[in-house]
């Protein structure tokens, strides 16, 4: 006997959403969104900030199932395809990014989606958040997504803008102020501090199969460890050519010093983690969803497949049960 999904007490009135940054790893949302729909959950006020303003803003225009597809099929090459390199403002212009967010937009003002939404920048120069709520959608996403020192910032409205993880990452305050009386928020971060520094450290288990990671130039290696090693040639290039020294040999004992991929990523993944405590702790959730994907690079947008599977398993971890027993 089939029973009707159970929608928690705890979410009342207007239902909104605030799905939180976390670049690769906002792939998760999208596993979220289904779980929640499945269980009658279908949020009316839609907010993200740099990776969930990209997936919650084709969910307000109705284009989940098409990010859905191009995710599945998305490999390290094609993502390549989508890196611009540059050395002014960031290591990716991310133009031609836009340009794909312009297709499956068709030119839309973020004011005319199916559903109210809006996303979260930061000003560069005065470090205040900055709530987008119309203009043209692939400007807005592409401001919010601009990760300091990797994806060039935003000229927009006479101010530079930059991502909205950096002051918000997951915009419950948002949420509230467009009109929703519950919200559900998606933390992305929780798990994601000593992946790489900590020693022996063990990472939280992800409840999906994850393949080891490659080594460096193989065929199974991840869009993250690509990057990473893109990053670091880039770098020695850059030194060769200014006649930097290389780097000092570690001492004897010593661990070898990360990349500055790899501290970059680190260094917003700690800012991150301590603004999205501080900020809930003021104004907290209804609904707090946490999918588990402390090993994910940033950059990792090829393994759209385990991220989503692990955000329906948040919902579960999150709500219990889908059905009545």
């Amino acid at each position: 006997m089939s029973h009707a999904p159970r929608v928690p007490e705890r979410l009342q009135g207007k239902v909104g959403i605030a799905l939180g940054s976390g670049s690769a790893r906002g792939w998760a949302h999208v596993g979220v969104l289904r779980a929640l729909a499945e269980r009658g959950i279908r949020p009316e006020i839609v907010c993200g900030s740099s990776a969930g303003a990209l997936v919650g803003a084709l969910y307000a225009a109705g284009r989940l199932d098409a990010l859905e597809t191009f995710g599945r099929k998305l490999d390290w090459r094609q993502m390549a395809g989508y890196f611009d390199l540059t050395l002014r403002g960031g290591l990716i212009k991310a133009r031609r990014l836009v340009d794909f967010l312009s297709a499956e937009f068709e030119d839309a003002d973020l004011s005319e989606l199916q559903l109210p939404f809006a996303c979260v920048a930061t000003d560069l120069a005065t470090g205040r958040e900055v709530w987008i709520r119309e203009g043209s959608a692939a400007e807005g996403l592409r401001a919010s997504i601009a990760m300091p020192g990797l994806v060039a910032p935003v000229y927009r409205e006479g101010r530079w803008l930059v991502d909205g993880g950096l002051v918000n990452a997951v915009p419950v305050s948002l949420c509230r102020a467009m009109g929703a009386d519950s919200v559900i928020a998606v933390d992305l971060d929780t798990v994601l501090l000593g992946r790489r520094l900590a020693g022996d450290a063990s990472p939280v288990p992800v409840p999906v199969e994850v393949p080891e990671l490659a080594k460096p130039g193989s065929e199974t290696e991840s869009t993250g460890t690509k990057v990473a090693s893109a990053v670091q040639e880039l770098v020695e290039s850059v030194r060769s050519r200014i006649g930097a020294g290389g780097e000092e040999p570690a001492r004897p004992g010593e661990p070898e010093a990360p990349s500055i991929y790899e501290v970059v990523a680190n260094a917003l993944n700690i800012m991150q983690v301590r603004i999205t405590r501080s900020r809930m702790a003021g104004d907290p959730p209804d609904v707090l969803i946490t999918p588990r994907l402390g090993d994910f690079g940033l950059l990792d947008f090829d393994r759209a497949h385990e991220a989503i599977a692990e955000g329906r398993a948040a919902v579960a971890r999150a709500l219990g049960p889908s059905e009545a027993s």
